[in-house]
């Protein structure tokens, strides 16, 4: 059964960096795509960026305007999220999810989801 677990959150200034991870469990993670997503209080959750199996081609959000950058290292099954000038409106839970195949979902949809990490972003 495929587990994710996110870590890296916190309280951090505008202007500031956050590196979040998530690590994964319970199947092959080379086979499986990945994406970061955050809910911020009292809104939907919202897809940031996906990486594909194997070879790691990134995708993102176009309002994440090249802040946030996805990577993953499969030989720690850990996918990254790198998060750079953040802005009170980044305040959020961010999660991670997978799914196994051949595509990259740019948006809702992926099968497994972590409980996610507290970001604030303090002004």
């Amino acid at each position: 059964q495929v587990q994710l677990v996110e870590s890296g959150g916190g309280l951090v200034q505008a202007g500031g960096s956050l590196r979040l991870s998530c690590a994964f469990s319970g199947g092959t993670f080379s086979n499986y795509a990945m994406a970061w997503f955050r809910q911020a209080p009292g809104k939907e959750d919202e897809w940031l960026a996906a990486i594909s199996w194997g070879a790691g081609v990134a995708y993102y959000a176009d309002f994440v305007e090249g802040r946030f950058t996805i990577s993953r290292d499969n030989a720690k099954n850990t996918v990254y999220l790198q998060m750079n000038s953040l802005k009170p409106e980044d305040t959020a839970v961010y999660h991670c999810a997978a799914e196994e195949g051949v595509g990259v979902r740019r948006g809702m949809g992926y099968p497994h989801w972590g409980q996610g990490t507290r970001v604030i972003v303090s002004s």
